[in-house]
């Protein structure tokens, strides 16, 4: 008797497993629906890389909400901060394959960032894999308010009289390399103040103890808006549609000065193509709603949306625009 059930479970559960796999074969092309007993079928954690009050935090966390209804489960926060992003990735990277821990990169964690860290437990293009593109901010400089200077060639012409220091996100993120950029192109002698992400760094901008700082509008906006806070310049190509009137750096004859802090989600490598696709495709229909993409707007966004494809191939090409620009500007790395 044991042996006919024997039998009969063995041969039961072979003929699910086949059918399962059948099933999972035939939903393959219609991954954007959530159905039950699919993926997802419990809560998604997205990891980011820096403290609460950040860019990266605003991001996620203005995304969560309609991202969790598009996917049909909920969306976690989670803020991993430290090292520029490594903290986080390494975690990520480490993390199941299975679609429910995701990364929300940016241009520290695989634009700047893998230049300036040795022996990473983890390889940046390796181990994680691109899901989709979010959002980037174009970069501007702003000075502590009782600083007395209203535009860079005031601001170049004090730095010439007294020593100054710039704060950052931390070591090698965009608002450093706009920082030592900006060293370069002006050929000031700035002392580069880190932090661990941009919450704290503008709090000490704002309060005087460092003198200024390079990052995103939303890490800034409070602090401008209070008047601790005076943003001298854009470092983009074209101004900012949240600040109209204030001037770009290629407008003031210092072309090579352009970044942007972009945001992103990516995943363990291994994950099932099946839900990188549903996540993308949750994420593209999140970003294409119109009152979350005028939030993100309203505080200097630009809204990205794209396939995974798309979006490995923005962070390839920015990868190695920043390793160019890192050589040209002499800044020392873990290579040198």
């Amino acid at each position: 008797m044991n042996v006919v059930r024997q039998f009969a479970t063995t041969t039961c559960t072979a003929l699910l497993a086949l059918l399962f796999a059948g099933a999972a074969v035939a939903q393959q092309p219609a991954v954007s629906a959530v159905a039950p007993g699919k993926f997802p079928d419990k809560p998604v954690r997205i990891i980011v890389t820096v403290p609460p009050g950040g860019a990266s935090d605003f991001v996620a966390r203005t995304l969560s909400e309609s991202f969790a209804k598009e996917l049909g489960t909920p969306v976690l926060i989670e803020n991993k901060a430290g090292a520029n992003g490594t903290i986080a990735s390494a975690f990520v990277a480490r993390a199941p394959a299975d679609g429910y821990t995701l990364l929300q990169a940016g241009i520290s964690t695989h634009g700047i960032g893998p230049y300036f860290y040795d022996n990473l437990p983890y390889a940046p293009f390796k181990d994680l894999v691109p899901v989709g593109p979010i959002a980037e901010f174009p970069i501007i400089l702003a000075v502590n308010a009782q600083l007395p200077v209203k535009s860079v060639a005031e601001l170049i012409a004090l730095a010439k009289t007294r020593p100054m220091s710039f704060a950052s996100a931390g070591t090698g993120s965009a608002p450093h390399l706009s920082g030592e950029l900006f060293k370069i192109e002006t050929g000031l002698n700035l002392v580069h103040v880190p932090y661990k992400g941009s919450a704290p760094a503008v709090v000490d901008v704002a309060s005087g103890q460092v003198d200024m700082m390079f990052d995103g509008i939303p890490a800034l906006l409070p602090h401008i808006k209070s008047g601790k806070l005076r943003p001298i310049a854009a470092v983009s190509v074209k101004r900012n549609g949240q600040m109209p009137d204030l001037p770009t750096f290629t407008e003031l004859g210092y072309p090579s000065m352009v970044a942007s802090v972009w945001y992103g989600l990516m995943a363990p490598a291994g994950t099932p193509a099946s839900a990188i696709a549903t996540v993308n495709a949750a994420l593209n229909k999140t970003l294409a709603i119109p009152e979350l993409q005028a939030k993100l707007e309203e505080n200097g966004a630009i809204v990205m949306r794209g396939s995974p494809a798309d979006f490995g191939e923005f962070m390839t090409k920015d990868y190695k625009r920043w390793g160019d620009v890192i050589r040209k500007a002499g800044i020392s790395t873990k290579a040198d």
